[in-house]
């Protein structure tokens, strides 16, 4: 018969959209898309027993019957969430050996991806202050899975790509500065919950612009 000590215990590893490294046994909230996680089993005191293991990933919609997207076989597994919504990783875990088998509890870890979230600003003020020196997505954009952004001039140059929302433009061309005025930022892009996005926008480069800050 099976021994109280036969355990799984269910983590899921990531990194979040700053890099930071987290690990959680129950649940991820309010994440974005992309999500790479790793899932594992964690099983411990297995004795003469031999486990398997299945992955039923699920996906949560009220009013809907969950069923599996799809199923692995495998201790540890990994998967990237693309599209927002709420997730269900449930693992199921049987132990077998000659003439016995037994089902371990079945484990999971819930998963939210929030829907997404894109703007651009119309002005930067490339002075090397540290502040606003890049022409880049607003900080709270989410969720963006796909991106391209070009930056062109009144003759329609091209003078930057790229290709992360995390990225930007420093106001140079050919690691010389451009001048002072309006320029122009194409960006075409697509949301976790499937939202596209087309922004065409002046942007107005203002070098000789100095932020201010208050002390208080």
């Amino acid at each position: 018969m099976l021994a109280v000590a036969q355990s799984v215990n269910i983590s899921a590893s990531y990194n979040d959209k700053d890099g930071v490294s987290h690990t959680v046994d129950s649940s991820i909230d309010d994440a974005e898309a992309p999500l790479g996680v790793e899932f594992k089993a964690n099983p411990s005191d297995m004795g003469d027993w031999t486990p398997s293991y299945e992955w039923h990933f699920q996906r949560v919609e009220k009013g809907v019957a969950p069923t599996d997207i799809f199923v692995r076989y495998e201790e540890n597994t990994s998967f990237t969430f693309m599209e927002s919504g709420t997730y269900k990783v449930i693992l199921k875990t049987r132990l077998t050996q000659p003439g016995d088998q037994v089902d371990l509890d079945d484990q999971f870890i819930t998963i939210t991806i929030v829907e997404s979230r894109l703007e651009f600003p119309n002005a930067f003020s490339p002075n090397n202050d540290g502040i606003n020196d890049v022409y880049r997505a607003k900080p709270d954009y989410k969720s963006i899975v796909s991106f391209r952004a070009i930056i062109l001039n009144r003759w329609g140059q091209k003078l930057y790509e790229w290709n992360d929302p995390a990225g930007g433009w420093d106001g140079k061309y050919h690691g010389n500065d451009v001048k002072e005025g309006v320029y122009f930022v194409l960006v075409e892009a697509k949301g976790a919950d499937g939202k596209e996005y087309k922004i065409r926008k002046d942007v107005n480069l203002l070098r000789g612009f100095i932020e201010k800050t208050t002390t208080k």
